[in-house]
């Protein structure tokens, strides 16, 4: 009884489902009066009077009442039509809904795994707020869009009753600003004049190493009335209200988005800068809401959009500050990065030698400019290495008494034998500002990025000849060949210097700390570009060269005789050397007081 009444309860429950199915397909059939009935506003009636864009916009979608009087079409996948201006730079699709970019692709460039390169795809948004019973954005909203030529493309979105905002895009050749022009008609009490225009990005991750390019990512802006920059951290999530700025900046590693105000400046701008964690599509989100200029009420703007790559000379051009984004350095080492290196490089650039070559070449060029004050170096250091032995004795001789007169005894030594102490430091002070101008040149040159040698195949970023199956701290997770080589020979240029000069038995502790410093190197450089390490190391493989050839040159025995003769004949007190005399006497003066 119990089966035959659930298989009874079961036939029922099938022929019930069953006549629901019938009943809905009878209720729902279509038939040819309900087809002909359009459920879409005709653009027609939206578009009044842009005649030339009917035809593009019949049979939009649903309006949405914006405000009592005004009917704007909603965005939608359906209602996208798409719009390309290109160069031989640039290819840049606009679309009909939010008449906004959607894609700009540099044709030039290839991102760290050989894709095409998009600053934009789908990642940004370009957004005007419109007020009304019923607030919206132009970016959910559809523009009529007209490709008035090749390189330029109107987007309409028109209010009725002669309300219209506009966006003109226009794009040159042989560019990579985008021109792009806002203008509204007799929509003022619709569009706020502070914060009005939003762009917000997320940036797509382009770079190999990805820890790199988010932190270098950055928010930057230059102010209109002064020549200076500034920028949000680029180390954590940022947020600042700055007022007259003429540009602003999406920075990342090797290539910017930069929105510019051609007619004016923004008078009022709110940025913020968010880190995406976790991401390996993006590195952050930045975000500007800067005012718009108005005439009656209404917007009048001329922007130019840059959307290419950070390469001085490029930047450069457009003679706006555009330039300074890239970080080459402050004070005299810019002046270096700017005056010499990059001049350099570009000269060697054209003649097409690898780039490997090229650093190699600018690595002989200092050296060779350098030559005369590292001879001068070497020579010093020989004086007093010749000298060490007599030095030795005053130390020996002053050991348990005063030393202020193991200093005085020392000084009157020197100056008897003509040697400066510090006439070795005098390279180093040349070198130093190259070296750390490099160290700001190599991680930011554009020019080294997808450029392979030897192992290498990305001299910008860092090179790998094994990845470890785990994370070092303060190491990483890779072993950079360039790097090692460079710790390697810093080592031994640093025990050449030690042998050169003699073993400093007053301060053994700084011995150990020169040893130390290129170990310490190691972690920090196996991270960074390789052209950098490499540079590094062939300047040290030069310098070897450089210490054999002037050791061979210079005479001990001969340096030794000199000296000698210059110390039986009467000695003239140079500036230095009297400086440090009155040094001592001052200081015995007042040991004598507190006595």
């Amino acid at each position: 009884m119990e089966n035959k009444g659930m298989d009874r309860n079961t036939i029922i429950g099938m022929l019930l489902i069953g006549g629901i199915f019938l009943f809905f397909y009878f209720f729902n059939k279509p038939n040819a009066e309900l087809e002909q009935t359009p459920n879409k506003v005709d653009s027609t009636e939206i578009v009044e009077e842009t005649k030339q864009l009917e035809e593009v916009n019949n049979n939009q979608l649903d309006s949405v009442v914006v405000d009592s009087n005004q009917l704007f079409a909603p965005a939608t996948a359906a209602s996208e039509e798409l719009f390309t201006l290109e160069n031989k730079f640039l290819e840049v699709v606009i679309s009909s809904n939010g008449g906004q970019i959607v894609q700009a692709r540099l044709k030039k460039y290839q991102t760290y795994d050989s894709l095409p390169l998009y600053l934009i795809n789908k990642n940004a948004d370009f957004n005007i707020a419109i007020n009304g019973d019923r607030p919206m954005n132009t970016a959910d909203l559809v523009f009529a869009g007209v490709q008035n030529s090749d390189n330029k493309v109107t987007m309409t979105l028109d209010a009725g009753s002669g309300k219209s905002l506009t966006y003109v895009y226009t794009i040159e050749p042989d560019n990579y600003m985008l021109g792009w022009d806002v203008v509204s008609s007799g929509m003022g009490n619709m569009l706020p004049q502070d914060g009005g225009l939003q762009w917000e990005m997320k940036t797509l991750r382009q770079e190999k190493n990805i820890e790199t390019e988010n932190t270098v990512t950055e928010l930057e802006y230059r102010f209109a009335n002064e020549d200076d920059m500034d920028n949000l951290s680029g180390s954590g999530d940022d947020s600042e209200e700055v007022q007259n700025i003429k540009w602003l900046a999406y920075k990342q590693q090797f290539f910017s988005s930069i929105l510019i105000n051609k007619n004016a400046d923004f008078g009022k701008a709110g940025l913020a800068s968010k880190t995406i964690e976790g991401s390996e599509e993006f590195t952050k989100l930045l975000v500007s809401k800067v005012s718009l200029n108005s005439t009656a009420g209404d917007v009048n703007s001329s922007f130019g959009l840059y959307l290419g790559p950070n390469k001085y000379e490029v930047l450069e051009s457009y003679e706006q500050g555009f330039e300074e984004l890239i970080p080459l350095g402050w004070g005299i080492l810019g002046w270096i990065n700017r005056g010499i290196v990059i001049n350099l490089f570009n000269w060697l650039e054209g003649y097409g030698l690898n780039y490997g070559l090229i650093i190699l070449a600018i690595a002989l060029l200092i050296k060779i400019i350098l030559f005369p004050f590292t001879y001068a170096s070497y020579r010093s250091m020989a004086k007093m290495r010749v000298l060490k032995p007599e030095i030795d004795e005053l130390n020996e001789k002053y050991k348990d008494k005063d030393p202020m007169k193991k200093q005085q005894a020392t000084m009157e030594l020197y100056r008897k034998a003509g040697v400066n102490p510090l006439g070795g430091c005098i390279p180093m002070l040349f070198q130093m500002p190259i070296l750390i101008a490099l160290f700001r040149f190599f991680p930011a040159s554009i020019e080294l990025r997808q450029q392979p040698f030897l192992w290498a195949h990305d001299l910008s970023t860092y090179d790998s000849i094994y990845d470890l199956p785990f994370n070092i701290p303060f190491y990483g997770d890779h072993v950079s060949l360039f790097t090692l080589l460079m710790t390697v020979s810093t080592l031994i240029y640093t025990y050449m210097n030690q042998q050169l000069t003699g073993s400093n038995n007053q301060m053994p502790q700084l011995k150990y700390m020169m040893y130390l410093m290129p170990v310490v190197f190691l972690g920090v450089f196996n991270n960074y570009a390789a052209g950098l390490s490499y540079y590094y190391f062939v300047a040290n493989v030069i310098t070897f060269g450089q210490q054999f050839a002037i050791r061979a040159f210079l005479d001990d025995d001969k340096i030794h005789a000199k000296i000698q003769e210059k110390k039986a004949q009467p000695k003239k007190e140079n500036r230095f050397m009297r400086r440090m005399r009155e040094v001592q006497e001052e200081q015995n003066r007042q040991a004598r007081r507190k006595k």
